[in-house]
């Protein structure tokens, strides 16, 4: 573990020097130890792939102490038994929400078909938030569905696309440019600001994506999440 002085009311703590799951672990174990030991001055926390910034007041304690606090709570947090939530994504392959699938399968060597079974078959890991509010950056692409990055970026991806870029799967949860390849879309809402949490998704989730029937199917979802009554299905898994 290595403490970094991110100005003068932050500091970084690191847990390792690369993407692994069992780091990404420590992180989210670290902070939901320092959340519940409610250290005096810690004001914020943000996970990402392999560190937590935490935000703090000065004035409350200082760098030294809470590190010192950190690392104690670290060691506990390393025993600490993992429950995280999988979030269902409903997702509409192919057509006109996913106009990149026939390259990700040409690149491949295989049928849209298996891409789209391959690619639901897997729980991937929330590793950190980031780029737009609730764009969950997932783990656990299939190596076989790696797929470089559109050449040109779009200048507007439609909220819920789910792509594919390099290593990489994730979802988008507004509408913003991108540069992924789309492979389809989901009907949900993953990010309302006046929402309570304000997103669907959360770093240290699990995410799977079930791919829809038809357009009957999305349409269905789409007009519940309009109207207020539809949940996304969550598990909870350790």
């Amino acid at each position: 573990m290595r403490f970094l002085p991110a100005g003068d009311q932050a500091v970084v703590v690191e847990f390792g020097s690369v993407i692994d799951p069992e780091i990404n672990a420590l992180v989210h174990r670290a902070a939901a130890a320092i959340d519940a030991s409610d250290i005096d001055g810690v004001l914020e926390m943000v996970p990402t792939y392999r560190s937590l910034l935490v935000y703090y007041d000065p004035l409350e304690v200082s760098l030294h102490e809470l590190q010192e606090q950190i690392s104690g709570l670290a060691i506990v947090a390393d025993e600490i038994r993992d429950e995280f939530r999988i979030v269902e994504i409903p997702t509409l392959y192919g057509g006109e929400h996913g106009p990149d699938l026939e390259f990700v399968a040409q690149n491949a060597g295989m049928a849209e078909s298996e891409v789209i079974a391959l690619h639901s078959g897997t729980d991937y890991l929330v590793y950190t938030m980031g780029f737009s509010p609730g764009f969950p950056y997932l783990g656990g692409l299939d190596m076989r569905l790696h797929t470089p990055r559109l050449p040109s970026p779009r200048t507007l991806i439609p909220a819920g696309s789910v792509g594919i870029a390099e290593t990489q799967t994730g979802v988008y949860p507004v509408a913003s440019p991108g540069g992924w390849r789309l492979i389809g879309r989901s009907p949900l809402r993953l990010f309302d600001p006046l929402a309570s949490p304000p997103t669907v998704i959360n770093a240290g989730d699990r995410v799977r994506f079930v791919p829809l029937d038809d357009e009957a199917a999305y349409d269905d979802i789409d007009r519940q999440v309009k109207e207020g009554t539809y949940s996304a299905i969550t598990r909870v898994g350790r």
